[in-house]
């Protein structure tokens, strides 16, 4: 393919660029000129990136917003990008056109020193929290309505720490619904103040897998004490039970039974919602979502803080992959899209003299399945 950037033309090999990408949010900063954003557009192979000139970054109320993609033509527009400055009217969204986020818990205390968490209410550890923070930035450009989170610490620190870096500055407001007087007494009365707020709903049914009495345990000293096969079964069958504590199969019964009735309604009002949960309650969502099987969701594993981006379109969930950070690739991105990503950094940096800001360069590749 052929890359062309103001005078400068660069040739790449056609099979690095196989099927259309959806660019958002693409921005350059470029020396001694201020901030450079870019339209671009796509034909015969060939991926133009022209740069429109502003003196300050991407505003709140606009950013670039990729509006159509295919394999033959795609082309970016600057238009609103978040729900509460769109016009309902808007031609290129319809109700029935929301996003979904999925995002696993930042390392707590426990996954770092690799005991059996469950249910036990661990909280972060700094490299949880710097997860937290970077999961922010990749989805810091991305509308967000309504945010889940489980009844566990962990859940709730990495949400909060996710959003103290989005673009819109809402303030995430946990919402109790606990009692008549919880209610009542953790009520906005402000409308102006209510329209600047995230509601936040914590449900139990979002909680990590419960491990009943291998809560605690070292897992390489567990599978000392108790055989491997035997651990690996606790751990990774979709059946099997720890003593006392929960199978995989009944972890995923309350988990998608919840997002059936709660979340996926939210999805279907055009509410674009933002689920911040666990490995074994995300797996059983994602089993969901991918029309997975048994045997393929155990084999599923989860990054620590790490995004990923749904579609939901017409009563169908299209995955949109993980946002690429800074930090790494994410679960769903494959060395192909990975490469070009790099390249296109590369790219940037060279010609002009220029620096991609990584926070504000969203790629959402159209990816494969992957069971790793």
């Amino acid at each position: 393919m052929v890359l062309s950037w103001d005078n400068c033309t660069l040739n790449m090999a056609a099979s690095a660029y196989p099927k259309a990408m959806h660019f958002t949010s693409c921005s350059c900063v470029a020396t001694n000129v201020g901030s450079r954003n870019f339209l671009v557009s796509s034909s015969s192979g060939s991926l133009k990136m022209k740069p429109v000139f502003r003196k300050e970054r991407c505003s709140l109320r606009q950013s670039l917003n990729c509006v159509g993609y295919s394999s033959n033509s795609s082309f970016c527009a600057i238009k609103p990008i978040f729900s509460s400055l769109s016009n309902t009217n808007d031609s290129q969204r319809t109700v029935s056109e929301s996003y979904l986020i999925l995002i696993r818990h930042g390392e707590s205390m426990w996954n770092e020193k690799n005991l059996f968490t469950g249910c036990v209410d661990v909280p972060l550890t700094s490299k949880g929290i710097e997860e937290a923070i970077e999961a922010g930035k990749r989805i810091r450009q991305l509308p967000i309505d309504v945010v889940y989170i489980s009844a566990l610490i962990r859940s709730q620190m990495t949400a909060m720490l996710a959003l103290t870096e989005h673009h819109c500055k809402k303030v995430p407001i946990i919402v109790h619904n606990e009692t008549e007087q919880a209610k009542v007494w953790s009520q906005i009365y402000s409308e102006g103040t209510e329209m600047q707020s995230v509601p936040v709903i914590k449900a139990w049914q979002l909680n990590e897998r419960m491990y009943g009495e291998l809560q605690g345990f070292n897992k390489p000293e567990t599978a000392e004490r108790c055989g491997k096969e035997q651990v690996y079964k606790w751990r990774r069958s979709y059946d099997a039970r720890p003593p006392n504590g929960e199978s995989l199969e009944m972890c995923l019964r309350r988990a998608v039974t919840y997002f059936k009735e709660q979340i996926e309604p939210q999805l279907s009002s055009g509410k674009h919602v933002m689920v911040v949960a666990h490995a074994n309650s995300l797996r059983s969502i994602l089993m969901y979502l991918d029309k997975l099987t048994a045997e393929e969701v155990i084999h599923l594993e989860l990054s620590t803080g790490v995004p990923m981006l749904y579609i939901y379109k017409e009563n169908h969930f299209i995955r949109r992959g993980s946002p690429l950070g800074s930090m790494e690739a994410g679960v769903y991105a494959y060395t192909e899209v990975k490469s070009f990503f790099f390249f296109l950094i590369n790219v940037c940096y060279c010609i002009g003299n220029c620096l991609v800001d990584s926070s504000c360069l969203l790629l959402y590749p159209e990816v494969l399945r992957t069971s790793s």
